[in-house]
């Protein structure tokens, strides 16, 4: 494949077309050395694409952008601001920048030879990215998502960061409505796609788990047909909706009936996790360095993309080997007094916090008491009172010795655990981070485990933060 979108190279003259757009101003010849959304990381030379948010406009910076030197401005149609005389920048309206950003991605994916695999799913996502990128870049330089960059815009900035030297993308794909995966997998047109399960979360957007699904399945209705589609074939739900797309998949799971399947699964407790990566007849030994059983699942659809990649089994015991987690998900850290403190701070929804003492269960048995501090589950719509009333009843359920709980819904919390027995003295509500740890460091003592979890905007690292420093502890 000759490739023909390099930054530095590139004139606005080429890119007019794939964003159906119209040069207003500037010349066309206008060289681009890359695009940005942000106008306060323009570089020399860069495009600008003056995107609206709901607390922001884009265009109130495309000024400021041309003074930093952009080459050209992405713009849409109806903006008028009168920009300087002495402008040279070019000038290209469109209709929507959001759309011209994804069809712009879009068209520079394909000017690339590159294979891209996408992964979405209710939880894991983020690191099953991780993983999966750990092992493809073992066999060929491999860009992914930064951080959680997953979204309408993360993603075509993520493409757009293509050069020559990549020969592989590994993408993230987030949503919180109908319609986003469907785009995204339009934008990016993965050769391979991967759903890593269904569950409450976003319901909000989507309206219960049945649109979840749907949402999630978008990829399996807008994938290509010469793409390859993974799927966890343990979610009954999961599996039920791909029936609908009538195409081939290939499984991942412990059940007999899945492609790809763990065996003779071994917890080393918070050191991490072995099993048998079964392939076919194919078979071979991963060891994790990362606890919990939810890591096993990311791990096995890691495995699968790298399989289908036809890497080699040498790359994926070594790219599993080596990844150490992701801060913020179920990270433990030790600190004096034999002290355990699960860093599980990143986001949280009923799902999720199932795993989590699930794992914590396994890891520890019953030799351990166990203290969680929990923070709001967002975004789950209508069921949000039942949702925290069931995660009191499972901290309860998972023979918690302590529950504190923060946020709007913390009083919810706190009842489904009163309601399964555990004593008021020992379920209760807090005001702020600084209550919560200091709740936590007037009852932890010698051996406990300490599970920090909560939806993103609740900021718990800043508990874990305060208990870590107190504790003077050090990753496990």
């Amino acid at each position: 494949m000759i490739m023909t979108a390099e930054w530095g190279e590139i004139t606005a003259k080429e890119i007019i077309k794939p964003l159906n757009g119209e040069l207003i101003s500037g010349t066309e010849g206008s060289v681009l050395t890359g695009a940005s959304t942000d106008s306060r990381k323009i570089e020399a030379g860069n495009l600008f694409l003056a995107l609206k948010g709901e607390r922001y406009d884009g265009h109130d910076f495309v000024q400021q952008a041309i003074e930093q030197g952009a080459s050209g401005v992405v713009i849409e149609k109806g903006w008028k601001k009168d920009i300087s005389a002495n402008n040279k920048a070019a000038i290209i309206e469109v209709q929507d920048t959001l759309k011209a950003l994804g069809d712009l991605a879009g068209w520079w994916r394909h000017e690339h030879d590159v294979l891209v695999a996408a992964i979405t799913g209710s939880s894991g996502k983020t690191t099953a990215k991780e993983m999966t990128a750990n092992i493809l870049g073992l066999g060929a330089r491999t860009i992914k998502n930064e951080g959680n960059l997953n979204n309408l815009i993360g993603l075509p900035q993520t493409l757009l960061r293509l050069g020559r030297k990549e020969r592989r993308a590994v993408l993230e794909m987030g949503m919180n409505r109908p319609g986003e995966i469907g785009r995204l997998t339009e934008i990016a047109d993965p050769d391979i796609g991967l759903i890593t399960n269904v569950a409450s979360v976003h319901l909000e957007g989507v309206g219960g788990i049945m649109g979840v699904a749907r949402a999630k399945a978008e990829l399996l209705e807008r994938i290509s047909d010469k793409s390859r589609v993974i799927l966890y074939g343990d979610d009954d739900l999961l599996m039920k909706e791909a029936l609908r797309f009538k195409r081939e998949i290939i499984t991942y799971g412990l059940g007999p009936g899945n492609e790809i399947r763990a065996d003779k699964i071994k917890s080393l407790g918070w050191e991490g996790i072995s099993f048998d990566l079964k392939y076919h007849r194919e078979s071979a030994t991963i060891r994790l360095k990362v606890p919990g059983r939810q890591n096993l699942f990311n791990a096995l659809a890691a495995a699968s993309i790298a399989l289908c990649v036809e890497e080699s089994i040498e790359h994926i015991v070594a790219g599993l080997g080596s990844f150490e987690g992701i801060r913020g998900r179920f990270m433990p850290f030790s600190l004096p007094d034999d002290i355990i403190l699960v860093d599980d701070t990143y986001n949280s929804n009923p799902y999720s916090l199932r795993a989590a003492l699930d794992s914590i269960k396994e890891i520890a048995g019953g030799d351990r008491r166990l203290i969680v501090g929990l923070g709001e589950m967002m975004e789950l719509g209508e069921e949000t009172a039942r949702s925290h009333l069931e995660a009191g009843d499972m901290v309860a359920e998972s023979g918690a010795s302590y529950l504190f709980a923060m946020g709007d819904h913390a009083c919810e919390v706190v009842k489904g655990a009163l309601e399964k027995g555990l004593p008021p003295e020992r379920a209760v509500e807090v005001k702020s981070h600084q209550d919560m740890a200091r709740k936590i460091g007037e009852v932890v003592i010698k051996g406990d485990i300490i599970l920090l979890k909560g939806s993103r905007k609740m900021g718990l690292e800043k508990v874990f933060q305060s208990l870590k420093e107190r504790r003077l502890g050090d990753a496990v």
